[in-house]
């Protein structure tokens, strides 16, 4: 008994070198772009208005696209349980494709809004589908080390998206930041075509979950437009934002309802009863939130505080997404190695927890060293973390659940990211206008929420000051709530459980020294 391991593992690395690895160079181009449309739209966005207008429906260009994949995401998981694999893949990298090139010649706001809601659905199916694959050809004790490559691309996707949405808006202008999609999804579809197998069905009854997709659909929906709405829009007192969120609530009840007397539910409850799934689902969604916080405000105080340009604020943010990258290489090759996981995302989630505590200390003259490990450290925490997630929760998956599982563990790391967004910036808006309602800050009123660098730099030097001071201190309150997020996140880094990583795959490629085969999802 003792040569099986290693028997085994002989026989599953030679494809790995080979078939496989050309498998999942296929599926990391598609989820580059992906993940690219995620980020490079923002700054290019004043490009994009002063070239076809709608400044008012300007956040719908951002909205439009998270939505569509908060609302794809578990339909696409649960269809990937029931239908082959690389047919809804090629769907699914079609639907991109399409929606990356009519975004390109969309001619008013409208159009490209809804343009990205189809690219949305698209990105929504390559990420879901994507991790599912990988999850059927690769065992989880070989996984790591492919979790890792996947999030460092994530991780320089994140941080070069910003860079290339601004300099391409400015030279050969923002259209091209979607038609250089194009190029790299077609070699996706390419190498998926001919490479991975059609597969097989999973042999039961295709029976759609139609009311449980209504459901969830709606209940998602309105969380996002709370989310993007709440506090700058309307009030979150507001009439408008309590009607939904009561709408959202009741939907949910009815959803959980539904899913207990579904034979073919759309996110199997049962799912939730697994410690493992249950844990990472929760821990996820911390990641998600603390994550789109520093990322988001992070970049807005370097602009203001420090007087940095869009560019040079992406690059400074560099340090966090750079080192993100290379951890989690490293992280996912020694899991590989070791053939344990519980230890990373403790780690991780403790040196995160030192990150936000050091960039929650941040003010109007913090010395750039200082930010540098601050963010650096936050970006080594996720790096241990990020890789852990989808590995420990396909690891504990049944192979009939990949697919869901995949889906709901993505799917609670987006809601996390919108819900903490609104959260926080909610805690910064509120901040920031009880701090500049009185005193020798009272005349400014009016700049709390349109302030940029311009203004500020008009402004005389005490109403200056004291208007970075005021900023520095909402900034505080913002940390201080990421920081509550990544403490919860470690605590529930204790309770996720050490399972041993599984050696065989739902779909076990044989050995093929020419690596000449398909190999089968």
């Amino acid at each position: 008994m003792s040569g099986s391991p290693s028997s085994t593992e002989s026989v599953q690395r030679e494809p790995l070198d080979r078939s496989v690895l050309a498998v999942f160079s296929g599926l990391m181009l598609a989820m580059l772009a992906a993940a690219l449309d995620q980020t490079v739209v923002a700054t290019a966005l004043p490009s994009i208005v002063s070239d076809i207008g709608g400044l008012t429906q300007l956040s719908w260009v951002v909205t439009a696209f998270v939505l569509a994949i908060c609302v794809s995401t578990p339909i696409i998981g649960k269809l990937a349980d029931i239908f082959p694999r690389k047919t809804l893949m090629q769907i699914a990298l079609l639907t991109f494709l399409v929606g990356s090139v009519l975004c390109g010649l969309a001619q008013s706001m409208p159009q490209l809004i809804a343009c990205r809601a189809l690219q949305g659905v698209g990105a929504a199916g390559i990420m879901v589908l994507s991790q599912a694959i990988i999850g059927d050809l690769i065992s989880p004790a070989e996984r790591g080390r492919y979790q890792g490559f996947m999030q460092a691309a994530f991780a320089l996707a994140t941080v070069s998206g910003p860079l290339i949405g601004g300099l391409a808006a400015a030279t050969i202008g923002w259209r091209w930041i979607f038609y250089l999609n194009l190029p790299v999804i077609a070699a996706a579809m390419v190498v998926i075509a001919i490479r991975l197998d059609r597969g097989e069905s999973s042999g039961r009854s295709p029976v759609i979950d139609w009311w449980g997709i209504v459901l969830l659909s709606s209940a998602v929906s309105l969380l996002v437009l709370i989310a993007g709405w709440g506090g700058t829009t309307y009030r979150w007192t507001s009439a408008p934002i309590i009607v939904m969120s009561l709408a959202a609530a009741v939907l949910l009840v009815v959803f959980v309802q539904v899913q207990r007397k579904t034979a073919e539910p759309l996110m199997p409850l049962r799912l939730f009863a697994n410690p493992v799934i249950r844990v990472v689902a929760l821990l996820v969604f911390t990641q998600g939130f603390v994550t789109l916080g520093i990322s988001t405000f992070m970049p807005l105080y370097l602009q203001l505080v420090h007087g940095a340009s869009p560019v040079a604020a992406g690059l400074r943010m560099a340090p966090m997404m750079l080192v993100m990258a290379v951890t989690a290489f490293v992280c996912g090759r020694a899991i590989t190695k070791l053939g344990r996981y519980r230890v990373f995302p403790i780690a991780g989630t403790i040196t995160l927890l030192v990150g936000v505590l050091l960039l929650a200390q941040l003010g109007t003259s913090t010395p750039a060293w200082f930010q540098v490990l601050g963010l650096a450290l936050c970006g080594a925490g996720l790096g241990m973390t990020s890789p852990v997630m989808m590995l420990a929760a396909q690891n504990a998956a049944d192979t009939g659940d990949l697919g869901v599982t995949t889906s709901t563990t993505t799917f609670s790391r987006t809601m996390g990211g919108s819900l903490g967004l609104a959260v926080l910036g909610t805690v910064f808006a509120t901040s920031l206008t009880s701090s500049t309602s009185s005193g020798a800050m009272r005349d400014l009123g009016h700049h709390s929420t349109t302030i940029n660098r311009s203004e500020l730099d008009a402004l005389s030097e005490p109403a200056r000051t004291e208007l970075l001071t005021h900023f520095a201190q909402a900034l505080h309150a913002v940390l201080l709530t990421a920081l509550a997020a990544a403490a919860i996140g470690c605590a529930l880094a204790f309770l996720l459980q050490e399972r041993p990583l599984r050696r065989t795959t739902r779909g076990k490629p044989q050995s093929d020294p020419d690596g000449a085969q398909e190999v089968r999802p």
